[in-house]
């Protein structure tokens, strides 16, 4: 497979700017530890705003294997937008990832496709890579519908975005009942969809567009169960939530590629 594995953690709410600092140190250490070779997956981060720049000195200066990105993103340039960041201040401080349409941004934000669109667009006119996030909800699933739902977001999601650009970003097929629930879609449903995704890429662009871009899954995905769903042909990495507040945990989901 062309596609380098992406494993990235959201640490969505947790750990201020000195525990980001910790929790970065025993991770780096732990990649080390395990002989961690960067060329067979991407360690990404993805910590609250307030760590950013903390995450970003710690590990430029210690040199660690790892980069990080930003969990949102302004779909304004700048101005009188009270409590919200800018692509230009993430990419000032380094970030190579930022995550947009999160399930919670959009339930708990009512973030809606076209705003996913328009912070997706914004992120790649500062020169990061968005992370569109998708899923369906329990309801959705029962009905059946979970494909056609997904896919429905992702035409919305990538609207007016070329190319070029679409094969270098990040999708993630996160089913929301799978997260922070410990219920986890298989590796056969994550698969059907990840599949899916990227059949609806190549008929809205074509095969190398689609052969290029990176599908990860997310949803309560741990140690025991990453190297099932990394074995499935479209799945080409992970969103993970609690487990990568767990050094040790983050560890073995980055290195799968060793067992």
């Amino acid at each position: 497979m062309s596609r380098t594995p992406i494993m990235a953690g959201n640490w969505k709410m947790n750990k201020d700017h000195l525990a980001a600092v910790q929790l970065v140190q025993d991770l780096g250490s732990a990649l080390v530890d395990k002989d961690y070779d960067p060329a067979s997956t991407e360690a990404v981060v993805i910590p609250p705003f307030t760590d950013i720049r903390s995450v970003q000195v710690l590990v430029e200066g210690d040199k660690l294997p790892l980069v990080w990105g930003a969990q949102d993103i302004s779909a304004n340039e700048d101005g009188a937008y009270t409590g919200e960041v800018s692509g230009a201040m993430l990419a000032a401080l380094g970030c190579s990832y930022v995550v947009v349409g999160h399930s919670e941004r959009r339930e708990y934000h009512a973030e809606s496709d076209e705003l996913v669109n328009a912070k997706a667009k914004k992120t790649i006119e500062h020169g990061m890579t968005p992370i569109i996030c998708c899923g369906e909800a329990l309801d959705v699933r029962k009905a059946g519908k979970h494909v056609e739902h997904t896919v429905g977001q992702i035409k919305a999601d990538l609207a007016g975005i070329d190319s070029a650009d679409v094969a270098k970003l990040v999708i993630a097929y996160e089913p929301i009942w799978a997260i922070g629930t410990g219920e986890t879609a298989t590796a056969d449903d994550a698969q059907e969809v990840c599949g899916a995704i990227r059949k609806a890429v190549e008929e809205l662009y074509d095969a190398p567009t689609a052969e290029a871009v990176r599908i990860q899954y997310g949803g309560s995905v741990k140690a025991g169960n990453v190297v099932e769903i990394m074995g499935k042909p479209d799945i080409d990495g992970a969103l993970v939530g609690g487990a990568s507040l767990k050094p040790g945990d983050f560890t073995e989901i980055v290195t799968f590629y060793q067992k």
